[in-house]
């Protein structure tokens, strides 16, 4: 049996970074030309082993910028002015596109407008609790107020 570092995630047979035990001929016929592993050398391990524990880093480092993120945003209070008829609906909506600009303008921080939770447009003027996905099960409640414009 022949060593091998895998270099990608590799259907039945392991994760990326990780060190497995193959054919010999599965190694060099299959796994390295299609760049799917490397030979496990001594150097080779010592590389992956600092790569699984670079990322293992780099995931830490984002779940607490994530949760930072949720506790900023949770204390966030959002006006948006918007013209609105007598009965209080507003002559547009206020979608995610225009929450995720208030953020940045209160905030200045930078959410892709597909993670607002919104099931529809919001059309009237009200208060309205927004919620915005941040990943790993993180979700903050912002307080959006919507007023009319004068």
């Amino acid at each position: 049996m022949a060593q091998a570092i895998l270099l990608a995630d590799v259907e039945n047979l392991g994760e990326r970074g990780t060190a497995v035990d193959v054919a010999p001929g599965y190694l060099r016929n299959f796994l390295i030309p299609r760049k799917l592993a490397q030979p496990a050398t001594a150097g080779a391990l010592e590389e992956a082993q600092r790569r699984m524990e670079a990322a293992e880093r780099a995931a830490e480092a984002r779940v607490a910028r994530e949760a930072e993120a949720a506790g900023l945003l949770s204390k966030t209070v959002l006006t948006i002015h918007e013209r609105a008829g007598e009965d209080g609906h507003l002559f547009g909506s206020v979608g995610p596109q225009q929450i995720v600009d208030a953020l940045r303008d209160a905030r200045d921080l930078r959410i892709d407008k597909r993670k607002v939770r919104l099931d529809q447009p919001l059309r009237e003027l009200g208060t309205f609790m927004v919620e915005i996905d941040l990943g790993d099960d993180n979700v903050a409640a912002v307080k959006t107020i919507i007023s009319e414009e004068k």
